[in-house]
């Protein structure tokens, strides 16, 4: 078990101005793949997931664990982008329990589409503001900072 330290002010304060940058860069990004009558973050990081799968193709189990969303809403939102032509699901083969979902040919050219409005935004309203030194600092604790959490999770 490790040792927690007392919460400090310092560290409050960046934990909740950690969160309003979160939150207003994703504003930011919304409203760019809106005003591009996009659709939102959550059907690009299912189609980006999709993207980098090996054959483009997940179990909606793996694809839930690899998406920023719940289950349920994950449900929902392939759903949606079944409705929409974007991907499809796919008897597993090997398992009559489990389902794939595959990203289609419109599915890719969508996250494609998305990704020239969204990596735009990404520059804009991140990158810029992020000096080199800064990102090389960041980048380990980042990464230190996932590990942790994910590793808290699996005890």
């Amino acid at each position: 078990m490790t040792t927690q330290l007392p919460l400090d002010s310092l560290r409050s304060s960046l934990w909740r101005l950690f969160l309003t940058a979160h939150t207003r860069l994703l504003e930011r990004m919304e409203k760019a793949l809106a005003e591009a009558n996009l659709p939102s973050m959550d059907w690009y990081d299912v189609l980006y997931t999709l993207k980098e799968a090996p054959d483009h193709s997940l179990r909606l189990s793996e694809l839930a664990d690899r998406v920023l969303l719940s289950r349920s809403n994950l449900t929902r939102l392939v759903d949606r982008l079944e409705r929409a032509g974007l991907l499809c699901r796919k008897s597993c083969p090997t398992d009559r329990r489990g389902t794939f979902a595959v990203l289609t040919e419109e599915g890719l050219a969508m996250q494609q589409k998305m990704w020239v409005v969204y990596s735009d935004a990404i520059a804009t309203y991140f990158a810029t503001h992020v000096e080199d030194d800064e990102a090389q600092m960041l980048l380990p604790l980042l990464k230190r900072l996932i590990a942790g959490a994910e590793a808290s999770s699996n005890s």
